[in-house]
């Protein structure tokens, strides 16, 4: 019994090789009376367990030469010479280690009867010694079909399993769907039992199934997808992918590069498919570029929603060549081509610039809605250059071009620079943006460009324009998609530059007609800041009988509202009478048939948002 702290120590010290071959043995001899040596022990039996814990865990080996295969495969001299081996040898929490070469024997049947090379059905690790380049896992094609009765999956992964540093080839699943569990159809490089499922550093080239040709669900980080195929999806279905490439994926149906993923970082480029999506197909991407592939509809993404994307050199013979359907958000589309909206198709576009795209009808965006979008130098060889049917807020449209309606056609367009000023449509200019570098490319505002301060906060959507900078500075939205971030005036440049004001903020509070009102007072109510007899005024009211009429100098696309009180000591002292009243050229009036048969009664006016 240790009855001193002194002696601890050295009994702990004296017993450590039989507390290393059975760490529990020692323990009852050990009776700790103080406080602090309990703490200790209790530090030291932790460690203890955590180092027989981490023993469960165990490696086996495979080497394709090995002309000793020894279960269960614990060391390179009895390495497994198939995976599949190794794999059934191993305990959850193992790892296998895999050698260069090419494994292209052996296998399992995880559903059904279609073979995977290897299927790693409990919660392991299989790597490679010497990385994708050498280390491949070949599936079977059946000949003169490809997909059917006899083909073999490369890989299957069930929950918590990863698989890394591999090329996964030459796999192929059953030809049609296999309803209901659709399991042996999908996948003809890997298929995962769930995002759980790992993949990394993996080439999945060549492969072909219903669906998923490459991939079907995992999580797939830094790998390449290349030359795979499938009626749907053909690089990767339903998988999260993270720093991956697609490349030359082909869907006969829809989704070249991917369908149903989410995708982080990813590269896709020159896939294709028939019908809809040459690059994703119903999914989620972010800070990803889609260049170069092309389908009927969505050469670029179909249906999907994209944000920080870069899409470029997509095509689509009959809509959306850079998308079509779906959402964009801080994204750039540029050279993008179709025969109907070369850019986008039917998309919901905000803080994102269109250039360069073309198509025999709407070069930038067909059917679409607009938001502090910029569409510039692109062409249309029919009509609408920039944008036809569509929508826009706050957007830039110049420099377009077509046979007729260069800029846009049959659009609506508020609080828009364009050319020529739209015939509807309220906070409209007609000025040139004044970018920083149009012949270079740089499309942010100069310091004194009309567009700053000129749109409508209603309109905004999101809080970073897309440079991931404040979408609002000084109080007011700019036009187009990227928000000035230097000092100056609050109020539209355009406003002041009218009138013919500085737009350094100098202006902002003084009176240069002197008629009571501040020129930021008069912008607020659009009325002449350098004309005394432009200024928002309540004319003299006309009673009959319980009935008053109150009448104001007005402008036309000015909402105003009516407030009313009886008595200025009340708190609040001013009640409203009505909103959201249109103002009519030169003076609008509102009769407030409940007025009270004692006076005073006092009105004011104000101009709404």
């Amino acid at each position: 019994m240790i009855k001193a702290l002194s002696s601890a120590p050295a009994l702990l010290s004296r017993r450590e090789t039989e507390l290393a071959a059975n760490p529990l043995q020692a323990i009852p001899f050990i009776q700790i009376k103080r406080c602090f040596m309990r703490t200790k022990l209790s530090l030291f039996l932790a460690a203890l367990f955590a180092t027989a814990g981490a023993a469960l865990a165990d490696l086996r080996y495979v080497d394709a030469t090995s002309a000793n295969p020894v279960p269960p495969y614990t060391n390179w001299a009895s390495a497994a010479n198939v995976i599949q081996d190794a794999v059934d040898a191993a305990q959850t929490g193992d790892t296998v280690r895999v050698a260069g070469g090419v494994y292209a024997t052996g296998g399992r049947a995880v559903y059904g009867t279609m073979t995977n090379r290897v299927a790693i059905d409990r919660a392991i690790t299989v790597e490679s010694l010497m990385g994708p380049e050498v280390t491949i896992i070949q599936g079977y094609q059946v000949p003169g079909t490809t997909n059917g009765n006899g083909a073999i999956r490369c890989v299957y992964l069930t929950n918590g399993a990863s698989l890394s540093g591999f090329t996964l080839t030459n796999g192929a699943t059953r030809a049609v769907y296999d309803f209901p569990t659709n399991t042996q159809s999908r996948g003809g490089g890997v298929m995962c039992e769930s995002a759980s499922a790992l993949i990394s550093n993996c080439v999945i080239s060549g492969n072909s199934a219903y669906d998923g040709g490459g991939a079907y669900r995992g999580s797939l980080n830094h790998c390449m997808l290349s030359g795979n195929s499938a009626n749907t999806s053909g690089g990767a279905s339903g998988s999260t992918l993270n720093h991956c490439t697609l490349s030359g994926n082909l869907a006969y149906y829809s989704g070249g590069g991917v369908g149903y993923g989410i995708l982080d970082n990813c590269t896709l480029a020159g896939n294709s498919a028939r019908y809809y999506a040459g690059g994703a197909y119903y999914s989620t991407l972010h800070n990803s570029t889609l260049t170069g592939n092309s389908a009927s509809s969505g050469g670029g993404a179909y249906e999907s929603t994209s944000t920080n994307c870069m899409l470029s050199g997509n095509s689509a013979s009959v809509r959306g060549g850079g998308a079509s359907g779906g959402t964009l958000n801080n994204c750039t589309l540029t050279g993008n081509s179709a025969d109907s909206g070369g850019g986008a198709y039917d998309v919901t576009l905000t803080n994102c610039t269109l250039t360069g795209n073309s198509a025999t009808y709407s070069g930038g965006a067909y059917s679409a809605t607009l938001n502090n979008c910029t569409v510039v130098d692109n062409l249309a060889w029919n009509s609408g250059g920039g944008v036809a049917y569509s929508t826009l807020a706050n957007c830039i449209v110049a420099y377009n071009a077509s046979w007729t309606d260069p800029n846009y056609t049959a659009s609506t367009l508020d609080y828009c620079c364009t050319s020529p000023l739209p015939t509807s449509g309220p906070g409209n200019i007609a000025v040139p943006p004044l970018f920083v570098n149009y012949a270079g490319g740089n499309l942010r505002l100069q310091t004194n460009s009309p567009c700053i301060n000129a749109g409508n906060n209603a309109d905004v959507v999101g809080s970073t324009d897309l440079d991931g900078r404040p979408r609002i500075v000084s109080g007011t939205v700019d036009i187009g998609a990227y928000e000035f971030q230097g000092s100056g005036s609050v109020i539209s440049y355009a406003w002041l530059q009218r009138y013919g004001l500085p737009t350094n903020g100098s202006a902002d509070h003084t009176d240069p007609d002197a008629d009571g009102h501040n020129t930021w007072q008069e912008w607020r109510c659009l009325t002449d800041p350098t004309n005394a007899l432009s200024a928002l005024r309540l004319l003299t009211p006309e009673s009959a009988g319980t009935n008053v009429t109150v009448s104001w100098q007005s402008v036309e696309g000015v909402n105003y509202f009516l407030e009313r009180s009886t008595n200025l000591w009340a708190s609040p002292p001013f009640t409203l009478l009505a909103p959201n009243l249109p103002g009519q050229p030169g003076m609008t009036s509102f009769t407030d048939t409940s007025a009270a048969s004692a006076v005073p009664i006092f009105y004011r006016v104000g101009v709404g948002d």
